[in-house]
């Protein structure tokens, strides 16, 4: 199992990440709120999850142990694969999963491109007693990227990765924009687009 990997950002693309360790460029699938942390040419650490299928080896990147464990936690539940618990991750703090799910929360998960009643309901009947309640840890969802305008393609890009199209994406990014400021947090706009969309 490879639970961690320390390197030089080699590469970020819409997706994933490049860590050169050792001579050797690892790629680690992220949320957009994680690869906004990253810069190219900088060190990184990411806690990781390693998930191995009969024709693939993909290896998962978080900001932190705490957003590892609920990928880790969630994909316990049945039906839910490592592209689901990807979402949820990426739409969710982790104690926002901890808190839909033991407050049963319903709509707060069908929020999660993937998961619809019936799935969440499974979610929250076959995790409530094992999730836990909410730690409190504030999740820097992301830290503010430097460039401003350089929130809008990591938000869109995010929502086209996890299944929306193009021009709904481009609505979203524009219903959340006067909410970016000076300092945009990817992974809090990430959220806010998705609720615009979900509500539409």
């Amino acid at each position: 199992m490879i639970a961690f990997v320390r390197g030089e950002v080699a590469a970020v693309t819409l997706s994933s990440a490049v860590l050169e360790v050792g001579g050797v460029g690892l790629e680690l699938m992220c949320t957009p709120g994680t690869l906004a942390t990253l810069r190219v040419g900088r060190p990184a650490t990411l806690p990781t999850s390693m998930v191995v299928r009969e024709d693939s080896l993909t290896i998962f990147g978080f900001l932190d142990d705490d957003e590892k464990s609920i990928f880790e936690i969630v994909q316990t539940a049945s039906g839910v694969g490592p592209k689901v618990a990807q979402a949820i991750v990426a739409v969710m703090s982790p104690d926002d999963v901890r808190r839909a799910i033991t407050t049963e929360d319903v709509k707060a998960l069908t929020r999660v491109p993937g998961i619809g009643q019936k799935g969440a309901q499974r979610i929250i009947l076959e995790l409530k007693d094992r999730i836990g309640p909410p730690v409190g840890v504030h999740h820097p969802a992301s830290a503010a990227v430097p460039a401003t305008e350089a929130w809008r393609d990591q938000v869109q890009q995010g929502l086209v990765g996890l299944g929306w199209s193009a021009k709904e994406s481009e609505k979203a990014v524009e219903a959340v924009a006067p909410d970016a400021g000076d300092a945009p947090d990817v992974g809090a706009l990430l959220r806010a687009a998705l609720r615009a969309l979900s509500k539409a």
